[in-house]
């Protein structure tokens, strides 16, 4: 007899344990299954050189949606938050400039060396940031408004947006001024390229703040809408989690278990059992069967409609949206140990832990070319994390782990993510940390290399995404399909909590914690 669960969840990412932790704490008796020997998903650490451990895949936690957690006090179980590290804008040259997010005059005083403009410019710029924030971030922790009712004109018609949260739009639109509302509103469809022009002139500024917006996406600074990616993560910028991206997972794991969430990891599912067109439990590979009358997929949408449903159990208008979905992965993971301290040439001799290779806009465009016609970037460019600055023992003393968030390198690459394919692209990113970090190649005693490939092979990832599909801006308004924005979807009981939902991919749990809401308010 197969045991029984109010709700079963699939997947122990970060998204899956707040949606697990939020409805056992409401009561429920939660199930999580895991594939992975361990929990976490991308956030999980690992140690992949003896004495070297390198960070989860995701690594940047500035994201957090802290105040929808709050219920779960994860102050209680290891959470700690510092304010946002700075990020080094490191240039081929050797040169660069520091961003502090939480010192804007410091951060206009390193860019004065390179442009008193925009330095000036950099004061206004994060100005316009702090009243955008205020109209926006509001609407990336609520669900979304359910649009697909707009059609009736009823009194429900904007169902889905609490009047709490209207009136501090309206309140928030009416600071912001009429003109700069509207100044606002054109920003989304924009590249990020022409936004940025409009804003400052220095190509280590702007290249640096375009890496952000194109990171972990199908486009380059001059496709439309990357504009939109660039203002969502400025606007939702708050903090940083000390351990990173693992401590967000490690306090969630802790808060599980005072919850009473029961986690069964090295176990995958197979299907989604369904009843009469409503979720029934779940069938493992194995063969074990758990009986629940919900099911919250974690897994990013096109791998919990096509793969885990059986085919003919789905309305085909939906499938087919579901089909059409573009999860076409452009990011790789690259681990370093290093047998020394990593020296950066912008900072001699000091200490850094977060670092974003810059160049021109051109340059940049020129990393995503290749993309297009299956190729990896023979620049590409890097986002990179130094774990044992803050965190010393994660590598042997006076060592460090250098971990690289490599783009653009393409899940379907020409000929296949061969070994030689694989040595290539490490070959590549280590080039390019060279050229802002030089001596570096000759201190590397060990790498690890994760290919989109590879991350969709250990992670389940769809197309090897790491935001399990694109955050392109038709991807972004309704995500991921019209019917399925707000969480439930057309099969009964079955609901979405994963990075593919609303408000989007990293580590900011709130897609886990919005649906976690919505399941409460459906039972």
């Amino acid at each position: 007899m197969a045991s029984r669960y109010d709700v079963i969840v699939i997947g122990a990412g970060h998204n899956g344990l707040t949606t697990a932790c939020m409805l056992a704490r409401a009561g429920r008796r939660v199930l999580v299954i895991e594939k992975g020997k361990a929990v976490g998903g991308l956030c999980a650490p690992e140690e992949f050189h003896p004495g070297y451990h390198a960070p989860g895949i995701l690594h940047d936690t500035a994201q957090l949606r802290v105040s929808l957690l709050e219920d779960l006090h994860l102050d209680e179980h290891g959470l700690d938050l510092a304010p946002p590290e700075p990020t080094l804008f490191a240039a081929p040259d050797g040169g660069g400039l520091t961003i502090q997010p939480a010192d804007p005059g410091a951060t206009a005083a390193d860019i004065a060396r390179l442009s008193a403009g925009d330095a000036a410019r950099w004061l206004e710029y994060r100005a316009f940031i702090e009243s955008a924030r205020d109209l926006i971030e509001p609407l990336l922790n609520e669900a979304p408004p359910d649009l697909a009712s707009l059609g009736s004109f009823g009194p429900g018609a904007l169902g889905g947006l609490p009047l709490g949260i209207a009136a501090r739009l309206a309140k928030a639109a009416q600071r912001f001024g009429r003109r700069e509302l509207a100044g606002l509103l054109r920003i989304p469809p924009m590249c990020v390229a022409d936004w940025l022009n409009e804003w400052f002139e220095s190509d280590v500024v702007k290249g640096g703040l375009a890496h952000a917006a194109i990171q972990g996406t199908w486009a380059g600074p001059w496709s439309p809408g990357t504009a939109a990616n660039l203002l969502l993560l400025e606007c939702t910028t708050r903090h940083s989690v000390v351990g990173g991206a693992a401590g967000v997972a490690n306090a969630l794991q802790r808060a599980s278990r005072q919850y009473g969430v029961e986690i069964r990891t090295e176990a995958e599912v197979a299907r989604i059992r369904l009843e009469n067109g409503a979720v029934a439990g779940v069938a493992l590979t194995s063969g074990e069967e758990f009986d629940a009358r919900v099911v919250a997929s974690a897994i990013d949408p096109r791998s919990t409609f096509l793969r885990l449903v059986e085919p003919g159990q789905l309305p085909i208008a939906f499938e087919h949206r579901i089909g059409v979905l573009r999860s076409r992965g452009t990011s790789a993971k690259v681990h370093l140990a290093l047998n020394r301290r990593l020296e950066l040439a912008a900072k001699p001799g000091e200490r850094v832990a977060r670092a974003r290779t810059t160049g021109t806009l051109d340059d940049l465009e020129r990393a995503f070319d290749p993309v297009k016609y299956r190729g990896a970037s023979a620049r590409p460019l890097l986002d990179i994390f130094i774990p044992s600055v803050a965190s010393p023992e994660t590598a042997p003393d006076g060592c460090d782990v250098v971990s690289l968030l490599v783009h653009f390198a393409p899940f379907d690459l020409a000929g296949g993510w061969t070994p030689a394919a694989s040595r290539r692209l490490g070959d590549a990113a280590l080039a390019e940390l060279e050229r802002v970090a030089p001596g570096v190649s000759k201190a590397v005693v060990a790498r690890a290399v994760l290919t989109p490939a590879d991350l969709a092979e250990r992670f389940g990832l769809d197309g090897g995404h790491i935001h399990h599909i694109e955050p392109a801006l038709d991807q972004l308004v309704i995500r991921p399909t019209l019917d399925t924005m707000r969480f439930a979807t057309p099969v009964r009981g079955l609901f979405l909590c994963g990075s593919g939902s609303h408000p989007g991919g990293g580590v900011t749990c709130a897609p886990g914690a919005l649906a976690a809401a919505a399941i409460v308010a459906a039972s």
